[in-house]
């Protein structure tokens, strides 16, 4: 392409990565460089981790008028940047970051940093790893001072029900957070924003995305602020919780319908951190499909999302 000349710079892959593709869909042709190998974590905090945007110079004056035209420019003079649909996510965790970077890759799904020919996104995988042992140690904190005179057995149960995959799937329902997932094509049309298992991993990066910006004591406060209601269920159901397998062979057997049997539909993660999808039938008919870091814990939630459905069809 000759001599370059930048027309974008920013300090978030994320972001130069959506610019470019705005450009390539303008048919402007562009380049990515950086001075600094990326690291794990797309945002950095010093000015040696600007990443520029270079195009042809006849095409600059054209490339500067497509961005501008997709920022919004307050009355103040302020400029929004192009990735600012965050800020309704932050008002539903009730944080905000410093670095926005880093909740940008809490929700940069693998599917998305796969399709990424630049190299320049990093998935959350790091980050779920991260955040599933900050999550662990806040809920063990909680539970010793929540459930003083239960057994060690009993609290291991406890927390077990509540860092689970479908407890952390629901969470993130609740946070809407499915609809901030940065998914690669094929995940979006296969339905990813819905996917249990996806929102689960997703919802631990959000936790270590939040202990990275803030520390500890606001990764405790956030976990705190979204487990009150579900340690107040525990303690109203007793800690073994509710058996949803036995209360849906139980509906099934009063309306004279066949017993409900399981099978496995897919594992997603890594060994050491793989969620399991099992399905329930009754019938013959599927009619819920359930995630769990066992299959055990995934058969009780399919059963769970099936007594729902059941409840739902009366």
């Amino acid at each position: 392409m000759g001599d370059l000349v930048t027309i974008f710079e920013t300090r978030s892959d994320v972001e130069a990565t959506i610019v470019r593709a705005l450009l390539d869909a303008n048919g402007v042709r562009s380049v990515l460089s950086s001075p600094v190998t990326h690291s794990v974590f797309p945002l950095t905090v010093n000015e040696l981790g600007t990443v520029k945007i270079a195009v042809h110079p006849e095409e600059a004056d054209e490339a500067r008028a497509i961005i501008d035209a997709h920022k919004i420019e307050l009355a103040t003079g302020q400029v929004v940047r192009l990735r600012d649909e965050f800020g309704g996510l932050e008002r539903a965790i009730d944080y905000r970051f410093r670095d926005r970077g880093l909740l940008e890759h809490a929700m940069t799904h693998t599917s998305r940093a796969h399709e990424d020919l630049s190299g320049g996104v990093v998935d959350n995988e790091s980050l779920e790893f991260l955040g599933d042992a900050v999550l662990g140690l806040v809920v063990a904190d909680l539970l010793f001072r929540e459930f003083p005179s239960s057994s060690e057995g009993q609290k291991s149960k406890i927390k077990a029900h509540l860092v689970s995959a479908a407890t952390l799937a629901r969470q993130a329902e609740q946070l809407g957070l499915g609809e901030h997932l940065l998914l690669g094509r094929g995940e979006e049309k296969t339905g990813g924003r819905r996917k249990q298992a996806l929102l689960a991993d997703s919802y631990e990066a959000l936790i270590a995305a939040i202990y990275l910006d803030g520390g500890i004591e606001q990764a405790r406060a956030f976990i705190v602020r979204e487990f009150t209601a579900a340690l107040g269920k525990v303690k109203e159901d007793g800690v073994a919780g509710r058996d949803y397998k036995s209360a849906l062979q139980e509906q099934l057997q009063s309306a004279n319908l066949p017993l409900p049997e399981y099978r496995l539909v897919g594992t997603v993660g890594p060994d050491h951190h793989k969620s399991f999808q099992m399905q329930v039938m009754v019938g013959g008919e599927a009619i819920a499909e359930g995630v769990g870091s066992s299959k055990k814990e995934a058969e009780q939630d399919a059963a769970r999302l099936a007594l729902a459905a059941l409840s739902r069809a009366r």
